[in-house]
């Protein structure tokens, strides 16, 4: 359950990979296990209400305390979150930016080897991503379908050391709302948008998640020199100097539609302390990864 809390707090923050903390802590294969054990045959039996035949089919007395741990810590970290990026929106982003531009040299690492191949898919995930990010509007719908394919997205890199699910959830324009969602997670109206946002994660579990690692199996640096590419593109995203163009009352809520990214001003107080919080980000990540590495040698 302790290793859970750790795995969950880093998934509440973009660029820090609950898959990396699974590996430090030891417990990365075990999971593996447990999430393939998670299969049709599983759910067939869930559907039939035969809990016996789940029971035995699941690691329940690993998955439980561990995915316990994590949604106390998810849930215990939103307030934190909602409250830094209402109130130190460039700082928080800051943070963000160093987090998430280590975890792009962590996924590029795992290359085995750097060929015209590998290089060509690095930029053609670059060039994906800055389009789509491009396209993209500041404020995605909040309908729950929108919500559900975040999940079954979100939840691939969440269980990939090095990829961050909560940076997925910044790129689709979610990472708030979410945030903001388990802020109070017992209104009717938030935990109908938790279980629709969970029941994605558990179909991508399912269904994407094993067709990634079947990819990672077979092509496994094409496949990370692709994904390294889409985070290198999406890095406008997470720009933390912005300024807002456009915006709309949704749903009673000011929304930003359109912004672009700015240079930061010489006279920005916080300039100084932001590039420090890049920095920080950037060695907190390293620091993971190293320990990771000696964890996996051991």
């Amino acid at each position: 359950m302790v290793k859970g809390l750790c795995m969950g707090a880093a998934d509440t923050v973009p660029g820090v990979s609950g898959g990396t903390i699974a590996l430090i802590t030891g417990i990365y294969d075990d999971l593996l296990s447990a999430i393939k054990s998670a299969n049709f045959k599983v759910a067939g039996s869930l559907l039939r209400l035969d809990f016996k035949d789940v029971l035995s089919e699941l690691h329940v007395r690993f998955i439980l305390p561990l995915f316990l741990g994590i949604a106390i810590a998810i849930l215990s970290l939103a307030r934190l979150m909602v409250y830094l990026l209402a109130n130190h929106a460039t700082l928080t982003w800051s943070l963000f930016f160093g987090l998430i531009a280590a975890s792009i040299w962590v996924v590029g690492k795992q290359v085995e080897k750097w060929t015209l191949g590998t290089g060509a898919l690095f930029l053609a995930g670059s060039g994906a991503a800055f389009v789509i990010v491009n396209l993209m509007p500041a404020s995605t719908p909040e309908d729950l379908w929108f919500v559900f394919v975040s999940g079954m997205l979100a939840i691939c890199a969440m269980i990939l050391p090095g990829l961050s699910g909560a940076f997925i959830l910044l790129i689709l324009g979610k990472y708030e709302f979410i945030i903001a969602t388990l802020k109070n997670p017992f209104l009717l109206e938030n935990l109908v948008i938790i279980v629709v946002f969970a029941s994605g994660c558990a179909i991508g579990l399912a269904g994407f998640a094993r067709v990634l690692k079947i990819l990672l199996q077979k092509y496994h640096s094409l496949t990370l020199a692709f994904l390294a590419g889409l985070m290198f593109g999406s890095m406008r995203k997470i720009w933390p100097w912005k300024e807002t163009l456009e915006t709309s009352m949704i749903h009673g809520k000011l929304r930003v539609l359109k912004e672009s990214n700015i240079w930061p001003q010489t006279g920005d107080s916080d300039l100084v302390f932001a590039v420090c919080l890049i920095i920080t980000g950037f060695v907190v990540v390293m620091v993971l990864e190293r320990l990771s590495w000696v964890k996996e040698d051991a």
